[in-house]
């Protein structure tokens, strides 16, 4: 049996995630913004597949049902990029050219 690694507050809005009114604001969003935002930024065209939360809602329906506050990402700028964000980690990204940006 796999345990839920999650805090009981995270598990808790884990549940919004399997809404309705999630799953077509989610689609919404990919389907206006189908490529990733960040790999945009370094001149990739990489297919977006997370409705990613620029601002994390911890549980707030309000921030995580606004349309407003979604970014697209492709699965490994979300998992990789953006959660170092998030921790305040400092990521360096490089150009088409190799050479680190600003």
């Amino acid at each position: 049996m796999r345990r839920n690694s999650r805090s009981p507050s995270a598990a808790a809005w884990q549940r919004l995630y399997s809404t309705a009114k999630w799953k077509r604001l989610r689609e919404r969003q990919l389907t206006n913004e189908p490529l990733c935002r960040f790999c945009l930024d370094h001149e990739d065209i990489v297919v977006a597949t997370v409705a990613d939360h620029v601002i994390p809602h911890k549980g707030n329906e309000a921030l995580f049902f606004d349309a407003e506050n979604l970014q697209s990402l492709c699965k490994p700028c979300h998992d990789s990029t953006k959660q170092r964000i998030e921790l305040g980690q400092e990521v360096v990204t490089f150009g088409a050219d190799g050479w680190p940006r600003g």
